[in-house]
């Protein structure tokens, strides 16, 4: 079943590649509780098929990262990237967008955090097995508030300025 506005988010854990060691952060892989790290938080989050992805990689993140201000100054805490890769590329992905401290870039290594929102996808006919589908979605303190979900391959409506329109 797919999530929906005014649903929690799911149970689960996602991880993330940590450059600069920190309290309670190693450095390298570290796993996160999602519910856990949403609490009291408002999060702008976009889920996509692929790290070094074309569409991705050319709009899709660029798009967060650039407006990353905008949505700072209309109350959003966070932005975080979901992928169905691992957090060591995760991580280099995100050094390559030059996003490292402005978007968080979040590991579903296995694609349980995906299927737990029930946005997976199957890509095998790309030779990429399951991966998200494109999305994105605001969450306030852990729970839906918006939710756009891409139809049939597109990029038209889980870009970043269709995320700021409706906060």
């Amino acid at each position: 079943m797919t999530i929906k506005i005014g649903d929690q988010l799911p149970e689960g854990s996602l991880s993330e590649y940590i450059e600069i060691e920190t309290e309670g952060c190693s450095l390298g892989p570290n796993t996160f509780n999602v519910q856990e790290l949403a609490k009291g938080k408002t999060i702008a989050i976009f889920g996509l098929p692929g790290a070094f992805t074309p569409t991705c990689s050319a709009q899709h993140v660029p798009g967060y990262v650039q407006h990353a201000e905008e949505f700072k100054a209309k109350g959003v805490d966070e932005i975080w990237c979901i992928s169905v890769n691992d957090a060591f590329v995760m991580g280099a992905w995100g050094r390559d967008q030059k996003a490292t401290g402005i978007v968080r870039f979040m590991a579903d290594g296995n694609a349980a955090y995906s299927k737990a929102l029930g946005l997976d996808a199957d890509f095998s006919k790309f030779g990429m097995g399951t991966r998200s589908q494109r999305y994105s979605l605001l969450v306030v303190d852990g729970v839906v508030k918006q939710l756009n979900v891409e139809q049939g391959g597109k990029f038209e409506v889980s870009n970043a300025e269709t995320l700021l329109g409706q906060l």
